[in-house]
């Protein structure tokens, strides 16, 4: 059976949706550590709702792929990741890249952002809720975003690969935010993002990109603050970075935010937390179904959360469109 080394733990009994066999990985570093405090609540409610679930733990970063590839050789039908946006991208990339059909990814809140789930109607800190919808086994077909250009995660800068993403790629001052977020050790959740974001606004200093939307040849370059690549809707542990995007809709949204002094830069802030960055004009947010960006060298982003260097300094990217099954709560579709 899959385990997660020493940190492998069980539970027996009968499934309880539709006879499928489930799977769930556990990250304790997630969240900044309260990944590990929740993990007991987490294992009392799916022994109450989910009694035949089996569980392993990660011991090390980006341990989820592992897990969640063993499962998969082993012919689990659900495969559920406790944690962020991050533990959530590195299981469902693995189930998007195997050739197993009929697997579906359940997912139970437990990061710092949490922002893929939001665009499903998770709840970040109930963990009632999302052990119930896993139970309930409503599940709703969902858009996954693909970098075809090979990237190296900085955990392991050795294993270059083509990754999918769930819910967004980003540049510039996103990539600034998340290592000042990593060197914070009194705050957490949105309100980590919102502070450090502040910090950054008068310290990052811009770059530079070229940017095209493969079918619609839309194009955008110049100094920039951010670019951000997204499935989903919000990123940054609520903003709406893409307010029109659904991670149904067949399309990835460029958000591309021009540089700026840094009061004009604090006022596009303001206006972000509610959507309404994308009314100034020196915002543009682009669909297509591919983009190809260019940057003077290979870029450092996040995907996910996750810090990741390019192997090359142009990056293509696009969307596969309902290429992941997904239990989401009622009402999703």
């Amino acid at each position: 059976m899959v385990h997660g080394g020493a940190a492998d733990l069980r539970a027996a009994g009968d499934d309880l949706i539709a006879d499928r066999r489930v799977y769930v990985i556990f990250n304790p570093a997630s969240g900044r550590g309260r990944g590990a405090r929740r993990i007991e609540e987490y294992q009392r409610l799916l022994r109450e709702m989910i009694p035949g679930a089996e569980y392993g733990v990660t011991e090390a970063p980006g341990q989820e792929a592992e897990l969640a590839d063993r499962a998969l050789a082993e012919g689990f039908d659900v495969i559920a990741a406790a944690g962020g946006d991050g533990t959530w991208s590195n299981v469902a990339d693995r189930i998007v890249s195997s050739d197993r059909d009929g697997v579906s990814f359940g997912m139970l809140p437990n990061g710092t952002g949490n922002d893929f789930g939001r665009n499903l109607g998770f709840r970040p800190l109930d963990a009632e809720h999302a052990v119930r919808a896993l139970a309930d086994g409503h599940t709703v077909s969902v858009d996954v975003g693909h970098l075809e250009t090979p990237s190296a995660s900085e955990h392991t800068p050795d294993r270059l690969e083509s990754r999918h993403f769930l819910n967004l790629i980003g540049f510039g001052f996103d990539i600034a935010v998340i290592d000042a977020a990593a060197g914070a050790r009194f705050l957490k959740g949105e309100i980590l993002y919102k502070i450090t974001a502040l910090q950054q606004l008068f310290r990052f200093p811009g770059f530079r990109f070229d940017l095209k939307g493969v079918a619609s040849g839309a194009v955008r370059s110049g100094d920039h603050l951010m670019l951000t690549v997204s499935n989903g809707r919000y990123f940054g542990g609520g903003f709406p970075i893409a307010p029109g995007a659904t991670i149904s809709d067949g399309q990835l949204h460029a958000c591309c935010i021009g540089d700026a002094a840094p009061l004009t830069r604090l006022k596009l802030f303001g206006l972000a937390e509610k959507g309404r960055h994308v009314s100034s004009e020196r915002v543009a947010v682009l669909g297509d179904q591919a983009f190809e960006i260019r940057f003077p060298s290979p870029p450092r982003f996040e995907m996910d959360g996750d810090v990741r260097r390019a192997a090359e300094p142009i990056l293509r990217v696009r969307v596969l469109p309902r290429a992941l099954s997904v239990i989401a709560p009622a009402g999703q579709s």
